[in-house]
């Protein structure tokens, strides 16, 4: 899936300074908003993503193969967090290929940042985590368009990832299976 830049959402326009602008011409920067649970949400639902809020009380996107979640964090919930969790198992024994590819996307890319998680069973996840500071306010605009390109590269990865190992087979099922059909696992 992929988030079309114009459905980025506006959250309206700021207002004209007093006495308004000549022209019709920007008034002005737009507003600084201290974001919350309530604004993400709204934003979600203008990028028509389907959203649930978990146990925890974070707001969690559900892609199928990864789930991204939107966490405010610290004492004043300072901090914004949109963390992605990628369902895919890996051994323990690729590992270091694993962490040779992530050099090569944390490299290349600004966000998310990924990383692995080993389990104690052994099996490696991938995390990837994009942060900023929203306390003492933050402008409306860049937070808009920040969160949403958070969560489109989080979608990147996925699709990045599964190219560069290979498994788009092992995604789509293999030759000869018609799609939506999955074998019988008996």
């Amino acid at each position: 899936m992929s988030i079309d830049p114009s459905s980025i959402p506006s959250f309206g326009s700021p207002q004209p300074p007093q006495g308004g602008q000549p022209g019709g011409g920007p008034a002005g920067p737009p507003p600084v908003v201290v974001p919350d649970q309530a604004l993400v949400g709204q934003l979600l639902d203008q990028m028509q993503l389907k959203h649930l809020v978990d146990d925890e009380g974070d707001l969690t996107a559900p892609w199928d193969g990864f789930r991204v979640y939107y966490m405010f964090r610290g004492e004043q919930k300072e901090l914004f967090a949109v963390r992605a969790f990628y369902d895919r198992a890996y051994p323990i024994e690729d590992k270091h290929e694993i962490l040779d590819l992530l050099d090569e996307w944390n490299r290349e890319t600004l966000w998310p940042k990924v990383y692995t998680h080993t389990h104690e069973d052994g099996v490696v996840r991938l995390i990837g985590e994009s942060q900023m500071i929203v306390g003492t306010g933050v402008n409306l605009d860049y937070f808009v368009t920040t969160t949403a390109n958070w969560t489109q590269a989080a979608v990147g990865f996925e699709q990045w990832i599964v190219e560069r190992l290979g498994l788009q087979k092992e995604i789509e099922g293999e030759p000869g299976e018609p799609e939506g059909e999955t074998p019988d696992e008996g």
